[in-house]
């Protein structure tokens, strides 16, 4: 690992930590102004007064700001190391520059979205459609894929806008309590960095590093009591950079000795946004109503109705999140028998907490909507 690289992930992630919390509440007084406000419309709504709602354009504008600022510092003499570090990747780094700008232009995109399902509560086929176009222009022009060791394109295609659209609705549905989705991203974008920086995939570990930053920032914020919310906006944006990030870390790399399975880390470092989705997709269904449709069956909720706080709830989900995480990251390096056991014991963690929920009866039978959130 090099040390450099190391610094300057740190460097990363504590600017765009300090970038939001500096920014966020010009954006809270703006939304405010603007009327971009989550206004408690019923009892289901966990909050007692309307809350501003552009939390995800603060977090967007730092990133971007940040974004540019890295590629002007790269190019600067001022700045000492990072222009010597950066010349023996610069003709990698020009190959690539369409694609990294069409992501970024995606991600405008998801944030836009998402803004104006904030304001005008889009039906659900008009939000598909959007996130539909998006993740296929990400792949296209952005070159992000899923290969699954399969090397037919309509394969990767399809498996990559899949995966894509269900991240940006796994964190739409997981934003459902102050800072759950935010502080699971952040979770998340630090074991990134880790594999990321353990491959010597340098960039990555540093872009990974940097959404680290925005997340954690925003947490500060987010956490009960919120005083700002990141909307659709922000869990589309979420949604996407983790869906990227994921894409463009190599997990698989025969030279350590692992099995190819360690292609499912992702699936580790991001098992509670996935696995509470598939959960109150079956719940819904279960119930004949649309998938879409919130209601109180997330797994923060059920928590909450076992006799824990709302910010209990949240820590043991990010605990959890931890766990399994971490627990995913010897899959770069160790053999069938290890990589068995650390499934199987993922598998286990998820299966006994819905167990516990389940057999407690805590399963709501309401049809309306979150707590503190439309999914």
């Amino acid at each position: 690992m090099n040390l450099f690289w190391l610094q300057l992930d740190l460097v990363g992630f504590f600017l765009a930590a300090a970038g939001v919390l500096a920014v966020t509440p010009l954006f809270r007084i703006l939304a405010r102004k603007t009327g971009f406000l989550d206004v408690p419309a019923s009892n289901h709504k966990a909050h007692a007064k309307a809350t501003p709602l552009l939390g995800g354009l603060a977090m967007f504008t730092v990133w971007i700001g940040l974004l540019a600022g890295g590629i002007l510092a790269a190019f600067s003499p001022l700045i000492p190391g990072v222009r010597e570090a950066v010349l023996p990747h610069l003709a990698g780094l020009l190959a690539v520059r369409w694609r990294v700008t069409a992501l970024v232009l995606c991600s405008l995109a998801a944030v836009l979205l998402g803004l104006v399902d904030d304001r005008t509560a889009l039906p659900a086929w008009a939000k598909f459609l959007g996130q539909f176009i998006i993740a296929v222009a990400a792949v296209l022009e952005g070159g992000v894929h899923v290969t699954l060791f399969c090397e037919l394109p309509v394969f990767q295609m399809g498996v990559s806008v899949f995966w894509i659209m269900l991240l940006m609705n796994s964190i739409n549905f997981f934003d459902n309590m102050d800072g759950l989705a935010v502080g699971a991203i952040a979770i998340g974008m630090g074991l990134f960095t880790a594999v990321a920086a353990l491959n010597g995939q340098y960039f990555f570990a540093l872009f990974s590093a940097l959404n680290c930053g925005i997340c954690c920032g925003f947490w500060f914020y987010n956490a009960n009591p919120a005083t700002i919310f990141m909307g659709d906006s922000g869990s589309h944006f979420l949604g996407f950079l983790a869906a990227v990030t994921a894409m463009g870390v190599t997990f698989f790399q025969p030279e350590r000795g692992g099995t190819f399975m360690a292609v499912l880390i992702p699936l580790f470092v991001l098992a509670l946004p996935l696995f509470d989705t598939a959960m109150v997709v079956v719940i819904r269904t279960c119930k004949g109503k649309p998938f879409w449709i919130g209601d109180h069956n997330h797994i923060s909720h059920r928590f909450v109705r076992m006799g824990m706080s709302r910010r209990d709830a949240v820590l043991l989900v990010h605990l959890l999140s931890l766990a399994v995480g971490l627990g995913g990251l010897p899959l770069l390096w160790c053999g069938w028998r290890t990589t068995s056991i650390l499934i199987a014991q993922a598998l286990f963690l998820l299966t006994a907490v819905t167990w516990v929920q389940f057999r407690a009866g805590h399963v709501s039978v309401d049809r309306l909507g979150d707590a503190s959130r439309k999914n």
